[in-house]
């Protein structure tokens, strides 16, 4: 069983620690290649597919030549429990051509070359979201499919869907603390959890966990928010940290190092999300990528990309682990992309910046005790993947859209006062106020752009990584807090002083787009700033240079000649093939499309029944053939599609595809 994806062998002396420390049965096996799930090429086991998270397939039967070949090879059709969405982003695992797969109020076992259902286990705690995972065993305990609905871990026994009853109790585990509803990452016999909280100063912890896949004992927990004597408590200046909420890995899967027993969690941004003047300080570990050991979850470093968070850019996806060659040597690196649009290279072994990382100085503003850090971490290189920088050049014209688009956009800046500031990315919100009698705005990009949750994946043979990235923006200020005003989900009940202009009433806070009439009668919303709104980047590793940069997604509500956008494609991300491709869905435009890895050319694509929001895989079937797939996912007016009060249903269906038998 090869090990695709990693370039360097596991040492000798680690290999035979490892049979030293299976002897005792420390809940770890450090250095065996069975607990490892190392995929074969045939396989995706994990969402990421490898523990490196590349989303690398070493399968080369679809390649750049006969790509444009590809049909529908089967489809299953997803319809949770009463309607309820998946939320986009489900990722099905496969091993020995077998793929199991999350419905919500089920997991269901699938034949992956013919999409017939081989059984279907019930889910009666809650709701199974995103994905299941996938245990190899150990060599005394079979293998397992785990999955997790938010106080309980499940165990499967893949052959049947059957409860195994031989973990935990009776098959199940309760998380401790927090909730998490998404699936473990495991690594050896280590269960990665994060936590899913509010975004409210005070309240549950968001530390991250570790259990034993064999028994369901609980075996670390890391302090996500650093108590007195850790390793960045000195960062919260009024060191205020005990009871602390947010600063948590929201993301549902790590990725980790065999060779060095690492594991590399993203961790998201202080709470609360646009008012920090309770929590003076860099605020470790928001916005971090911190190493841990995953036998003890001992602290290793951390990189902090953004200090003291007010835009709520919470860091997204997991690294992405990479060896490249520099000067040449050698180095075992990773690459951290998020929401303004940075991509941080760093030596994995060390959190050292590849290419140099300065600490740039940014703009304050006047919010009352408030805390703003003088400078942000921008790297030298590659230089920012989307727009940091706005000014009214950028204002979007009739020749890129149409007439009415570009009145609404002029009316919404208008609403504004026409008072803006932008001092580039991390431009701060000032207090709500009028200039010369006009409401002053901060216009901040890129907002819900950049590169989110999708993540990037990686082709380990050349050290290029390749990542989607969306633009948009938002105007606004922050206001003394009005206990009746909206302002987002898990804000509601907070009692901080100030917040982001409530979403209730004109202006205060909005994105920075405006909608107009489409030619089918509907309503659609677009950027107020000139196209590009989304693309498709490789970029490499090995230099920090972006060697092509593709429109991704078209807007078809626009006349013919003006289609050819780029569009928002904040959910999902792209997968990397032997076969010199870049699969990827991601664009409301509802095509799901393969890349040329080499050029950005667009070699095929096909428009799903919904958008295939999530990331695709590849993988063998039992008959031999490559095949890809991705679920799609949205809201159906069919009226074989409305729930049973009538009503629209979303509907999600799983959709692959291989070339001609």
């Amino acid at each position: 069983m090869g090990r695709a994806g990693v370039r360097r062998e596991i040492p000798m002396s680690k290999r035979l620690a490892a049979l030293l420390v299976a002897t005792v049965m420390l809940p770890f096996t450090a250095g065996a290649e069975e607990p490892y799930n190392v995929a074969s090429e045939g396989d995706w086991p994990r969402y990421a597919r490898d523990l490196e998270g590349t989303r690398f397939s070493p399968l080369d039967q679809i390649d750049t030549k006969n790509v444009g070949k590809l049909e529908e090879a089967w489809s299953f059709r997803l319809r949770p429990d009463g309607g309820a969405g998946l939320l986009g982003g489900t990722v099905p695992i496969v091993v020995d051509g077998i793929m199991y797969l999350p419905l919500g109020n089920a997991v269901v076992a699938l034949d992956g070359s013919t999409g017939e259902e081989l059984w279907r286990h019930a889910v009666t705690d809650g709701l199974v979201r995103r994905a299941v995972s996938y245990w190899p065993g150990d060599g005394e305990i079979g293998p397992r499919i785990f999955y997790s609905t938010g106080s309980k871990i499940f165990a499967l026994d893949p052959k049947t869907g059957d409860l195994d009853a031989s973990y935990g109790d009776g098959g199940s585990s309760v998380i401790d603390g927090t909730p998490y509803g998404y699936p473990p990452s495991i690594y050896g016999n280590v269960m990665v959890l994060g936590a899913q909280v509010q975004e409210d100063s005070f309240g549950p912890s968001g530390d991250s966990r570790a259990y034993d896949a064999r028994t369901g004992k609980k075996l670390w927990q890391f302090h996500t928010v650093p108590h007195p004597g850790e390793v960045g408590h000195e960062t919260w200046l009024d060191g205020e940290t005990e009871g602390r909420s947010g600063t948590n890995m929201w993301v549902w899967y790590t990725t980790a190092d065999p060779a060095t027993d690492t594991i590399y969690m993203t961790i998201g941004g202080p709470s609360p999300n646009y008012y920090g003047g309770d929590r003076p300080g860099a605020n470790l570990f928001g916005n971090s990528i911190v190493a841990v050991d995953a036998t003890t979850g001992k602290y290793k470093w951390h990189f902090q990309t953004i200090h003291h968070d007010l835009w709520d850019w919470d860091l997204p996806a997991p690294p992405v682990l990479v060896d490249i060659e520099k000067d040449g040597k050698t180095i075992h690196a990773l690459a951290e992309t998020g929401k303004p649009g940075f991509m941080y290279i760093l030596d994995r072994e060390a959190g050292k910046p590849v290419f140099g990382v300065t600490e740039r100085p940014v703009a304050s503003a006047d919010v009352p005790g408030e805390w703003y850090s003088p400078t942000q971490p921008v790297p030298v290189k590659p230089e920012q993947l989307n727009r940091g920088f706005w000014d009214k050049s950028d204002i979007v014209t009739e020749a890129d859209t149409n007439s009415e688009h570009v009145a609404a956009c002029h009316a919404l800046l208008d609403s504004y006062g026409g008072n803006f500031y932008n001092a580039g990315s991390f431009t701060p919100f000032f207090m709500k106020k009028d200039v010369n009698g006009k409401p002053f705005s901060s216009i901040n990009m890129p907002h819900n752009g950049g590169s989110v949750w999708g993540g990037s994946a990686a082709d380990p043979r050349t050290g290029v990584v390749f990542v989607n990235t969306s633009e948009g923006g938002s105007i606004g200020w922050i206001e003394k807090r009005d206990p009746k005003g909206d302002y987002g989900r898990g804000t509601t009940t907070s009692t901080q002083p100030y917040d982001r202009g409530s979403l209730i009433g004109p202006g205060a806070y909005s994105g920075f787009m405006a909608a107009f009439t489409g030619k089918d009668g509907r309503k659609v919303t677009l950027p107020c700033f000139k196209p590009p709104w989304g693309r498709l980047l490789a970029v490499d590793a090995n230099t920090g240079d972006i060697l092509w940069a593709s429109k991704l997604g078209i807007t078809e509500e626009l006349p013919k000649g003006k289609q050819d956008t780029g569009a928002n494609n904040g959910s999902g991300g792209p997968t990397a093939t032997a076969g010199g491709l870049v699969f990827i869905g991601a664009t409301g435009d509802r095509y799901f499309r393969a890349f040329d890895a080499k050029t950005g050319k667009v070699l095929w694509e096909k428009q799903l029944e919904y958008p295939a929001l999530s990331i695709p895989i590849s993988y063998q079937g039992k008959d031999g053939r490559q095949y890809v797939a991705i679920l799609a996912s949205g809201s159906s007016l069919a009226p074989s599609s409305r729930r049973d009060d009538g009503k629209p249903a979303n509907m999600e269906s799983l959709v692959t595809f291989a070339l001609p038998k």
